[in-house]
């Protein structure tokens, strides 16, 4: 008796996986917010390093004083100007300043002036951003020559020379 062996059943179907939770992304505005603050905190901290640690600017003041021109000046409007010889020397004239070195530290101008007697005016004499910190100083008007000061009467106010 031979029976025939009844089918087998059909394998059960593979449990199921399940399911993975999407990945959430962001929207193009939550992105881009996201960056925003991120840049910034960057930046941010650069500059909060760089400012504290950056290098900082030397001491500098204003080298100030009087340069007289003793003869030929002549009184034009509310100026004086040299003629002749010293046609060179009026408002705008250039005065340099030399460190000890010999090199040029700082530049300026003679500014206002005034008659100070027949033939002779008195220059002001302003350099600003002059940096301290020299041995000392030498000052030239124009291309008249070098006179040399002290750190401590350049950055009194004592500077003085003529011409003439």
């Amino acid at each position: 008796m031979n029976q025939p062996t009844p089918p087998m059943p059909d394998a059960p179907p593979p449990p199921a996986t399940p399911p993975t939770a999407a990945a959430k992304k962001l929207s193009p505005i939550a992105a881009g917010l996201l960056g925003l603050a991120i840049g910034a905190g960057v930046v941010g901290g650069i500059w909060a390093i760089t400012a504290n640690n950056g290098p900082s600017k030397p001491a500098t003041f204003t080298l100030e004083g009087a340069f007289a021109l003793t003869e030929n000046a002549l009184v034009v409007g509310d100026t004086c100007e040299g003629t002749g010889g010293y046609d060179d020397i009026s408002n705008g004239t250039s005065v340099t300043v030399y460190g000890a070195k010999g090199d040029v530290i700082a530049t300026g101008q003679l500014g206002d002036s005034e008659k100070a007697g027949y033939g002779s005016c008195i220059f002001d004499v302003s350099v600003p951003d002059v940096p301290k910190g020299e041995k000392f100083y030498k000052v030239e008007v124009s291309h008249r020559g070098t006179i040399q000061l002290t750190a401590e009467e350049a950055e009194s106010g004592e500077f003085a020379s003529s011409l003439g």
